[in-house]
This record gives C-alpha cells, sequence and structure tokens, in this order.
C-alpha cells in the first residue's frame, strides 16, 4: 500500500494496465485533476480485479486492490478506508459489469460501511430499468453524497426514471485530451496513408460495435471512392476473448473478404496507447460509431473522435443523440442500417466542405469536455462536499511561448486569429507589439535565448517603425507594412508603448543595444506624455516612467510622475467631492477597460514618491474595483458588453483576459508595496480565472497552444486565441512567478 502525508482522493474503478474503457477512464481522470492540483492533494486508486484471475502490475498510484467477486475484500477495504484518515473522499467509477454480485450489489454493504463522503460517476444509466435494478440504482446513489453523470439526458433518465433529486446530480462531461486543432494530411503522413481518405471505428472489439454495418456500407462506397480506407482499431474486449475467443473479429474478417474489401479495410489488433489512438484519430476523415445498443449513456470513442476534429456517423444511440447535432457535427442513422450508413458516408464523402466545417464543429464542441475543464468540475464537487483544499495549491503552467511565436512573423505580432490560425488581414497594432515587448523582456531574465531575444528585437524594431516624427506613434500598420490615413489618434498605444519601453531602459539584464534603441525612441517620444487627456494613457505612461525611475533617477522624469499622478489624483478627487455618501469611489463615471491600471500607477507613483496621497487615493478606488469584481468566490472582470456605468447595472459578459491581468498585475503590485495579504490572495484567485475559476467553471487557457481564448460570454467561450489575449495571459503568468 501507497501512503501519502496529503490529502487523498480514493478513486474506485479498474485501472491501467487492465485493459477496459472505465480503466482507461479512471486513470485520465485521476491524471488531469494531479495535474491541476497536486501537490496539495493527492489521487490515489483502489483498483477493482477480474474474479481473481488475473494480476496486474500496478503502479504505486494503486493503493488498494479488490476481487469483484469477493465480498469479504468489499468489506475489509471499506473498514480500511474508514482507518486512513488522509483519504477525504471516494469517487467510485459506477458501471453495472465491474462490481461483484447481481448488477453490482456487492458494492451497496461497501457503501453502508464507509463513512467518507461518497461521490458515484454513473457511467451508464438505463432507461426503462427493471424493477430490482432500478432499486439498486436507487440505493447506490441514496448512500452517496453525489452522483455525476456525463449528459443532460442522463440526468434527466436519474431525475425521472429513479427519482434522483436534482439537487443531487451533477453534469460533468466525458473528458477529451486537449490536442490543437490536427492538421489531416500531416496526421495522414506520419502514417504512411496520405494517399487514403480515413474512416475509423476503435475501442474494445465486441458484438455491440456493430461493425459489420459499417463494413457492409462500403462496396459502393468504394466503386465512387477507391481511396477510402476503414481502420477498425482495437484489440478484443477481455471478456470477450475469454467467453468465445477472436470469433467476431474473424467473422468481420470473413465479411470483409467475402466483399472484396481487403484492399479496404484493415484491422489492428492492439490496445492502442493514447498517443497512437490520437494519431489514428487526428488522420481520421469521417469516424463511423454504428453501435447496436440504443440506451448507450456515453461513448468515450464518440467523445475522443469529436475532439481531434472529426465529422462522426452513428447510430442514433442515447449518447450520441446529445453530442452529435445532426448535419452540424455529423449524421444519426437507425440501427443495423447498413443501407443508411452507406447514405451518410456518401453525403460527407461528396461534400468537402460540409466536412471540413462538420469535423471544425465537432472540435470546438469539444472544447469544454477536456480533461482540464473536467478536473475543475469534479474537483469543485469535490471541494464542496469534503473541503479538501484551496484550488490556489495546484501547479502553475509552465510558461509555453509556442502560440506567441506562432502569431509573430519577422515583422511583428499578428493582431487576430481565426481559431490559432493568424489572421494577416488583420494587420499589427502597437498595443500588442508594445505588450509583446514587455512580456518577453521580463521572460528573458528567466530564459536568455536566442530565440526570446530575437522576438525582442522583432517587437522593438516594430515599435521603431510606428514612430512618428513628433515622437507620437502609429496605432496600426496594415499587413503590406503601411499606415492608414484615417487612423486617427490613439493615446492609449502611446502610453502602453512609454510603458513597455521604460520597462526595457531599465532592464539591467537586457542587452545594452536593446536598452539604448528603447531609450532614443522612449526619449523622443516621452515629450508628449505631459499633454494626454485618457487617464487610461497616463496610467500606462506612468507605468513606464516608475520602472525607469526605479533603477536610475533622473529629475526630468521624477518632475513628470509627479505632474501626471497629481492630474490622475486630481480627477479621483474631483469624483469623490460629487460622491457624499461613498458609493461611486472612481475616476469616471464608468468602468470599462483596464480599469486596475489606474490605481497601480498610483500605487507605483506612491512607491518612488512617498506621497502618501497616492497611496490612499489608490487604495481607496483598489477596493471600489475589488467589491465589484470578486464575487461568488470568483473573480468577475467588467464585461465587456455593455460595461458598467454609474447607477445603472454592471455588464458581466464578454470577459476579457486583458482585464483580468491587470487585476492580477495592479492586486501584485499592491501586496508588494503595502504586504496586505488581502491584495496577495486576490492577484491569485484573478489569475484563476484564466484555469477555470470563472461562471463557466472553464479553462481559459489553452495549454495545448500556449494560447489564450478571446473572451468569456454568458454560456461560451470565444475560442479564437488573438495577440492582446495570449499576450495577457502571459504577462499574467511571468508576475505570477513573483508570488512566494
Amino acid at each position: 500500500m501507497t501512503k501519502s502525508k496529503s490529502p487523498c482522493i480514493l478513486y474506485v474503478g479498474t485501472y491501467p494496465p487492465r485493459e477496459c474503457g472505465i480503466a482507461t477512464f479512471t486513470k485520465d481522470l485521476t491524471d488531469a485533476i494531479d495535474k491541476e492540483f497536486s501537490p496539495g492533494v493527492k489521487g490515489r486508486i483502489l483498483a477493482i480485479n477480474d474474479n481473481g484471475t488475473s494480476i496486474y502490475n500496478y503502479p504505486r498510484k494503486v493503493m488498494l486492490q479488490i476481487n469483484e467477486t469477493n465480498i469479504e475484500d468489499y468489506l475489509n477495504i471499506a473498514n480500511e478506508i474508514n482507518r486512513l484518515n488522509q483519504i477525504k473522499l471516494v469517487n467510485i467509477q459506477h458501471e453495472y459489469g465491474i462490481f461483484g454480485g447481481d448488477w453490482g450489489n456487492y458494492l451497496l454493504p461497501f457503501l453502508e460501511l464507509l463513512k467518507k463522503p461518497v461521490v458515484i460517476t454513473m457511467h451508464t444509466v438505463l432507461p426503462r430499468p427493471q424493477e430490482k435494478l432500478k432499486k439498486l440504482t436507487q440505493s447506490i446513489i441514496n448512500r452517496s453524497a453525489a452522483v455525476a453523470v456525463m449528459t443532460k439526458t442522463a440526468a434527466r433518465l436519474l431525475e425521472n426514471s429513479y427519482g434522483i433529486s436534482k439537487s443531487k446530480i451533477s453534469i460533468i462531461p466525458h473528458g477529451v485530451h486537449n490536442i490543437t486543432f490536427p492538421s489531416k494530411s500531416k496526421a495522414k503522413k506520419k502514417l504512411n496513408l496520405s494517399d487514403k481518405f480515413v474512416l475509423s471505428t476503435f475501442g474494445m472489439l465486441n458484438r455491440d460495435k456493430g461493425i459489420e454495418y459499417a463494413i457492409e456500407a462500403l462496396p459502393e462506397i468504394i466503386k465512387e471512392f477507391p481511396n477510402v480506407l476503414y481502420l477498425i482499431l482495437g484489440a478484443t474486449h477481455p471478456v470477450v476473448l475469454k467467453q468465445e475467443g477472436e470469433r467476431y473479429r474473424n467473422k468481420l474478417k470473413k465479411l470483409v473478404m467475402k466483399l472484396g474489401l481487403k484492399d479496404y479495410v484493415k484491422f489492428y489488433n492492439k490496445y492502442l496507447s493514447l498517443p497512437e489512438l490520437i494519431e489514428y484519430l487526428k488522420a481520421t476523415d469521417i469516424y463511423v460509431s454504428p453501435t447496436l445498443n440504443p440506451r448507450q449513456s456515453v461513448s468515450g470513442t464518440v467523445s475522443y473522435a469529436l475532439s481531434c476534429a472529426c465529422p462522426i456517423i452513428a447510430t442514433a444511440n442515447q449518447y450520441a443523440k446529445d453530442v452529435i447535432e445532426p448535419g452540424h457535427r455529423g449524421y444519426l442513422t437507425g440501427f443495423r442500417d447498413a443501407k443508411a450508413i452507406e447514405k451518410a458516408l456518401f453525403d460527407l464523402l461528396r461534400d468537402k466542405a460540409a466536412r471540413k466545417e462538420m469535423g471544425k464543429n465537432a472540435y470546438f464542441y469539444s472544447r469544454h469536455m477536456t480533461f482540464q475543464n473536467v478536473a475543475l468540475s469534479y474537483f469543485k464537487l469535490f471541494n464542496d462536499l469534503a473541503k479538501i483544499v484551496p484550488r490556489e495549491k495546484g501547479k502553475l503552467p509552465a510558461v509555453n511561448l509556442s502560440h506567441i511565436k506562432t502569431l509573430t512573423d519577422k515583422f511583428g505580432i499578428i493582431q487576430f486569429a481565426t481559431h490559432t490560425k493568424p489572421d494577416p488581414h488583420s494587420g499589427y497594432c502597437m498595443d500588442d507589439n508594445a505588450r509583446a515587448l514587455l512580456g518577453c523582456a521580463i521572460y528573458y531574465k528567466l530564459n536568455p535565448s536566442k530565440s526570446v531575444l530575437n522576438l525582442i528585437n522583432i517587437y522593438l524594431n516594430f515599435i521603431k517603425f510606428s514612430q512618428k516624427y513628433n515622437g507620437e506613434f502609429h496605432p496600426f500598420v496594415n499587413y503590406n507594412k503601411t499606415f492608414n490615413s484615417d487612423e486617427g489618434e490613439s493615446e492609449d498605444s502611446f502610453g502602453r508603448a512609454i510603458w513597455t519601453l521604460g520597462y526595457v531602459i531599465s532592464g539591467r539584464h537586457l542587452p545594452d543595444d536593446v536598452r539604448k534603441k528603447a531609450a532614443k525612441i522612449f526619449n523622443k517620444a516621452i515629450k508628449s506624455a505631459p499633454n494626454l487627456k485618457s487617464l487610461r494613457a497616463i496610467a500606462f505612461v506612468l507605468l513606464g516612467l516608475c520602472m525607469a525611475e526605479e533603477k536610475e533617477s533622473d529629475a526630468g522624469r521624477a518632475l513628470l510622475i509627479k505632474k501626471l499622478t497629481d492630474k490622475l489624483a486630481k480627477v479621483y478627487l474631483k469624483q469623490a467631492e460629487e460622491d457624499p455618501k461613498k458609493n461611486w469611489r472612481w475616476f469616471e463615471n464608468c468602468l470599462t477597460y483596464s480599469n486596475y491600471k489606474l490605481p497601480e500607477a498610483l500605487l507605483r507613483a506612491y512607491h518612488i514618491t512617498k506621497n502618501k496621497e497616492y497611496l490612499r487615493v489608490a487604495e481607496d478606488s483598489l477596493k471600489f474595483l475589488m467589491k465589484i469584481s470578486f464575487e461568488k468566490g470568483y473573480f468577475s472582470p467588467i464585461g465587456q458588453d455593455g460595461w458598467f456605468f454609474r447607477n445603472g447595472k454592471r455588464s458581466y459578459f464578454d470577459q476579457q483576459p486583458e482585464d483580468t491581468t491587470s487585476a492580477v498585475e495592479a492586486l501584485l503590485a499592491a501586496y508588494q508595496i503595502t504586504k496586505k495579504k488581502d491584495y496577495l490572495n486576490k492577484a491569485k484567485l484573478s489569475f484563476e480565472w484564466f484555469l477555470g475559476k470563472n461562471h463557466l467553471n472553464q479553462m481559459i487557457y489553452d495549454e495545448a497552444t500556449g494560447g489564450c481564448y478571446d473572451g468569456l460570454g454568458k454560456y461560451s467561450i470565444n475560442f479564437n486565441q488573438g495577440a492582446e489575449s495570449t499576450i495577457s495571459y502571459f504577462l499574467a503568468r511571468l508576475v505570477m512567478d513573483d508570488v512566494k
């Protein structure tokens, strides 16, 4: 037995190397939760062994084992779990076939003895159950603190057919692995399938798969599309092997030969590793799921295919009807109907545009199902029941520049992306290139590599290119490197450039030639700063001035810091005079974007000047913002769909990463300057917005690409990963390294 001093969640289910769909899911789920929340909490396994006939070489993570047919094991292990104080909660992966007794009723005495809170994950919820099965299911769930199901249909069945209280049911989707949007051509090349149109079905082979009907659909297909190849991936289910050996596989092979499909159907009789499986799915043009079970509650195979951008043809079982919107992510067919499968295949084979669109729809539909999001949902449920550990004790994702590099060409960082693909027609903007320079200049201190220095020079050269003769900056540059004649003025762009340049010239870890070039641009521009009217532009400029002044004192710079800070403070005090009830402690009559930058600028100025009035105004306005921004235990930035006008209602949606980063930076600055712990705690909580602590409980940062989604709506995420969002996350992640 592996012991752990950290609090543990004990997961009960089958586990690899046992070959079983539940085993795969248990491993994927526990790995995802451990990745997000370790070392604050550990995942441990109670493995269910089949009939005592198999001995498995389990990893150390497996803490306990039960022989599924030995009732004494269930009783003894329940008592052992009760004795282990580090186990705070038990999560049972429930499938009727993996526990002993009638329909797995050996679970009942196990649950009766357990004194720890239990969450049951129901992988199958049967409609119209027999009375005996219904009572067993009710008893199992009634002895648990909560039940998780994977679809709305399963939740409705529990409520309506089993009488389970809605308040006890959580809907958490089947997890999928977070991969970048796949290139089918690259995946095929890797597998030597470049000249093939790939159909596939995967999973442990058994008669319920209905694969013969997919095979029978092919003879007419190959006449029109002779490059079609149908891959049948996966070993035969171990239970099936014991009962009948390879009879079903051999039957399918005979059917292939009979129909003259030897060159069009290939069997891969092996238990595929996850990387192997993902590669085959990435190469799949159409995924086929001809299962014969109309009551199938969940399908890991269909879920994985969605996540690999596969349009899907599936029989209309319970799960397929939940996730495949016909004509949007694929097609549904009748059961045991080869002609219907043939028709659906022809429809997709003949319409490349529709096929591509459905694959894209499948991929983006599955983003809420990534194991990171599933882990967040499960842990929230666990924590609500057992108060295991604060989320903040988990690991932060490693810094990843991949998507920033994807968006960057030799001239600068491209403004927008369609999903993850840069949109060159959007051109370049000063704000993004200034942010990118700031992030890379900070990161160079941690990673002084040639590749990071190359990015620094690209962004610095862009700023130089965009500087006007009077020292100000063009806010936008077209992709053909021209400026717009009607671009107007952008004080914000000016401010962000000064902020970044101020950091660069103060960065003694940076090469001298970089600092000298930045200083030349800075000195030419700064003479325009006293005339700024935009409060945010003033704040951005102050951040740059204070960074430069902190490293090397300059009388002229110090005077400008005082002048601009006085201007900010004066605006705030004038507003305060008009608000004797202290209901609106802000600089303006509206909260818009980058709000936290205003108090941060005052904090930085206080740190330089020691003027306590600056500190008072900074903290007053910061506390006002915090009161509005933190609700229900998470950070909620002002929505860009409507903002928040005085005496009006605040907007909650179209939340954007830039605003979250502003909060993280300002609150960390407040903590570093005042040493008040509440600022530190709120900074951490703000950063958690990126990692799923938001109203959708979904990741905004994409670990697969290193990018960040563009916004958080009321019900969904904007899955584009543009420059502003990606760099905003990058900056927030970098400053979190300052948290000790």
